[in-house]
């Protein structure tokens, strides 16, 4: 990818998410196990962690394994774990190069111990890293956290957006303050949030592809930022032309 120079002093670090949709349909039109459409979406990870500083992001926020995933086949969802796994022990190296500091977040009481082994390693060794803080959703559903958060809050003593923002982030092992996602990116097709975010997502710009996660490139993520530049982002105020047509 040719390195963009839009964005390389944005006036604001980006909090990006994407729902990385369409590993298995990839797959499946190739004649290939699902696990080779999980393999094939490590490298777009790779790609999207690689473009991100250039692009202005400064979260990035990636559904790897929702809670309701559990439904799914014994099998791939132990293969996904392995491929989990591998990859926060991998990127750990990589990260170092990048100054990538990586998190997880989620429920981790039902996580196979050698990946949690492997995402606490991960978080440990780059903990120190100021750059692009790249978060991996894990066992996470937001309809659960928050629920879980809302009861912690009866007890509080500060009711605030802040303050629930905070308690959230420690209910899904988030090491900072759960911060609003800017802009949310899903591929492979679907139109929809499916339990990702659902709180910090209450302002963000939606962006919706067709393009399977497998072969989202570097481009295409580019050409979603450029897209989130293009919109007027008002929460909840009116129109700029509008209000200066009222104020004259």
């Amino acid at each position: 990818m040719r390195e963009s120079t839009l964005y390389l002093v944005p006036p604001k670090q980006l909090h990006v998410a994407i729902l990385m949709d369409g590993n298995g349909r990839w797959a499946a039109a190739r004649g290939l196990p699902r696990s080779a459409g999980h393999r094939a979406g490590v490298e777009a990870v790779r790609r999207a962690v690689h473009a991100a500083p250039s692009l202005g992001i400064g979260t990035l926020t990636l559904f790897a394994f929702s809670s309701s995933n559990w439904q799914r086949d014994p099998q791939e969802v132990g293969a996904l774990f392995g491929l989990l796994e591998k990859f926060f022990f991998s990127e750990a190296f990589r990260a170092q190069e990048h100054d990538v500091r990586i998190s997880a977040i989620g429920r981790r009481d039902r996580l196979p111990s050698t990946l949690l082994s492997a995402i606490e390693a991960a978080e440990t060794a780059t903990a120190q890293n100021d750059g692009l803080d790249l978060r991996i959703a894990v066992d996470y559903s937001a309809r659960e956290a928050m629920l879980r958060t809302a009861c912690w809050m009866i007890s509080s003593t500060e009711v605030t957006q802040r303050e629930f923002s905070r308690r959230l982030a420690e209910v899904t092992h988030s090491p900072a303050e759960s911060s609003d996602v800017d802009l949310l990116i899903r591929t492979g097709g679907e139109q929809r949030l499916s339990d990702f975010l659902l709180w910090e997502c209450a302002y963000a710009e939606l962006h919706f592809t067709d393009r399977m996660w497998p072969d989202f490139t570097s481009a295409d993520l580019e050409l979603a930022i450029r897209d989130f530049h293009a919109r007027d982002r008002r929460f909840g105020a009116a129109p700029a032309a509008l209000a200066n047509v009222t104020a004259s």
